[in-house]
């Protein structure tokens, strides 16, 4: 499985280097079962999809939050960052192109990867290492955004806690 959104060419060595061993690392973190979970590539660009708080509703179990919009997550891998084409989009001159990802697993939750950003991903405080366990209520920083993800089908947890997968 590959990812057209997961090239390397824009970035100079060595970060290129981090950034293939960060997408090997991603793309071996999407089980069979939920590649098969995903909805098919588009052949052309798509609008990102998000819902402005207030004007409407989304169906998907899991989202991110900001102070202005909703942005739901798929199954499968949702990147994060500034370029167009990522599945949520923000605009800082901080935010790296390609900053972070969430695999959403078709059967067993969802993990945050950094993904050789250069500023580094924050979950609830600490800067993560490697792929980390979400859990509803989590707060995710990159520079000077913040987003919350929701799991809707589960109670909030206390953030402050990070559970990398290798703990858990």
């Amino acid at each position: 499985m590959s990812d057209a959104r997961l090239n390397s060419v824009h970035l100079e060595a060595p970060r290129r280097q981090e950034f293939r061993a960060a997408r090997q690392a991603l793309m071996q973190a999407v089980g069979e079962q939920t590649i098969q979970a995903q909805e098919p590539e588009p052949a052309a660009p798509v609008t990102p999809h998000f819902v402005q708080k207030g004007m409407g509703a989304s169906n998907a179990q899991y989202v991110l939050l900001d102070s202005e919009f909703l942005y739901p997550l798929k199954a499968g891998i949702n990147t994060i960052g500034r370029l167009p084409d990522n599945d949520v989009v923000l605009e800082d001159a901080f935010v790296s192109r390609r900053h972070c990802a969430v695999v959403v697993h078709a059967a067993d939750g969802c993990e945050l990867h950094d993904v050789a950003s250069k500023n580094g991903t924050y979950l609830n405080g600490q800067r993560i290492g490697g792929p980390t366990r979400l859990r509803s209520g989590d707060e995710i920083r990159m520079c000077d955004k913040n987003l919350v993800f929701v799991d809707r089908h589960a109670e909030p947890e206390q953030p402050g806690n990070m559970h990398t997968l290798r703990e858990v």
